[in-house]
């Protein structure tokens, strides 16, 4: 059983939670991860600005998703940054690309997920992943999130992200914040959840 990550990391934030997603994963017998990168959209000299470069680098060994890998996938789980309460523009491109898929029906039963990451507390993450939602129903996909199931989203002694709708992480103003365990734990949890309802419905 296979199940695709699907990201977009700026500053390696969403890919830190992409991996503990896919250790998630692991987690399920007979579930496979595959980490994916939506094509990157900006160029080099603005990444050069926004001080990127070297965070992109450091993922670069990721390969670049194609949209056919989502139809040989039992399961999609998107992680996108939050842009003023939306995905980032790169995930919106490659999911305008789809279209094939969906005139085809290609995706309609595979369960999908999201997860997100924030520069603040209160920067949007919920409304990002719900919205991203949206784009996965008119797919036909089987929404995942991550269930009370998963403890740590009750936690008030320290500043976490997670939801209902899916994890998240908070990763400062300037990226200085790196997911906390907390978070990877929520990762892995979904991952895990996510893979396991797949599996059920695979069988």
């Amino acid at each position: 059983m296979r199940i695709l990550i699907v990201y977009y990391s700026t500053y390696g934030h969403v890919h830190k939670m992409a991996e503990a997603v896919a250790e998630g994963v692991a987690r399920i017998d007979g579930a496979e991860a595959a980490l994916r990168r939506v094509p990157e959209t900006l160029p080099e000299k603005v990444l050069e600005q926004m001080g990127a470069v070297e965070a992109q680098q450091a993922i670069s060994h990721v390969p670049v998703c194609t949209v056919d890998e989502l139809a040989a996938a039992d399961a999609v789980i998107f992680g996108t940054p939050t842009r003023f309460g939306n995905m980032c523009g790169q995930m919106r491109q490659f999911l305008d690309a789809t279209g094939g898929l969906w005139a085809k029906g290609a995706l309609v039963g595979k369960v999908g997920s999201v997860f997100t990451s924030s520069a603040t507390q209160h920067g949007g993450q919920e409304s990002t992943l719900l919205s991203f939602h949206i784009s996965l129903l008119h797919h036909g996909f089987v929404i995942v999130g991550l269930p009370y199931a998963f403890q740590g989203q009750m936690r008030i002694d320290e500043v976490t992200g997670g939801s209902p709708y899916g994890a998240s992480t908070i990763a400062g103003g300037s990226g200085e914040r790196m997911p906390s365990e907390n978070e990877l734990d929520a990762a892995r949890f979904q991952g895990e959840h996510v893979a396991g309802i797949a599996s059920r419905l695979k069988d």
